[in-house]
């Protein structure tokens, strides 16, 4: 069987691509991709305790059988969004307005808005820029997930989240998130766990870019334990 195998961030620089087909026997599991990979790729080896794995987009618990046709992403810890669409991911500058635009009305007395801004320095080092990669499907859909629920959880509230990808110069915004309510502390409140959420749940990756030469991907928080068959839970100790 073939298996479309996606790769991001440093899994993809271990891999030497993004996307790559590989042919196993019917009936394997992600046990046996994984040790086919590594073989592979030995640089692979290292990443795989931090690395969770998404089978049709959707994060892999256990050692579950893969089939023919099948896409698999091979996920690191995340980097922790134009129109007026409540979630969307962008390849240009955030429309700020309208993204304020689509969440405030006459009922909500309490409009807030947070912008995410590229620094232009870390650990000492002079940033010049930073590039945003995702696993754009399950990106989406992970960022529809939670402006829906924070939305549904409030008593006439509204959430929008915009994240910018590709190259995002220091200074400029990679993430808005705009909530509206009748009263503030609901406002604040679904502002902070949105990106809280959007830290921990969405696979979006960005990589620091320094001022005379190098780069760096910048991954921190795990997005999901990968569960039983021996395997230990991204960023797990030992």
């Amino acid at each position: 069987m073939k298996l479309r195998v996606l790769a991001f961030a440093t899994a993809g620089d271990a891999l030497g691509a993004e996307e790559t087909e590989i042919e196993l026997p019917e009936g394997a599991d992600l046990a046996a991709l994984e040790e086919l990979l590594t073989a592979r790729c030995p640089a692979l080896a290292p990443l795989w305790p931090r690395l969770a794995v998404a089978v049709e987009g959707v994060i892999a618990r256990g050692n579950p059988t893969l089939r023919d046709g099948q896409e698999v992403a091979l996920l690191p810890p995340v980097s922790g969004g134009s129109g007026a669409e409540a979630a969307a991911l962008v390849d240009g500058p955030i429309a700020v307005d309208e993204l304020v635009g689509a969440v405030r009305s006459p009922a909500r007395g309490a409009v807030t808005l947070f912008l995410g801004t590229v620094r232009d320095r870390h650990d000492g080092r002079r940033v010049e820029y930073l590039t945003y990669a995702a696993y754009r499907k399950m990106a989406l859909a992970a960022l529809r997930a939670i402006a829906a629920e924070l939305t549904a959880a409030g008593s006439d509230l509204a959430v929008a989240i915009h994240h910018r990808l590709g190259r995002v110069p220091a200074g400029e915004p990679s993430v808005a998130i705009v909530t509206a309510a009748p009263h503030r502390e609901a406002a604040y409140a679904a502002s902070r766990a949105a990106l809280e959420r959007l830290k921990r749940e969405v696979p979006i990756w960005k990589k620091e870019h320094f001022a005379g030469g190098g780069a760096a991907w910048r991954e921190e928080e795990a997005l999901a334990a990968r569960g039983a068959s021996g395997r230990r839970a991204p960023g797990a100790d030992g």
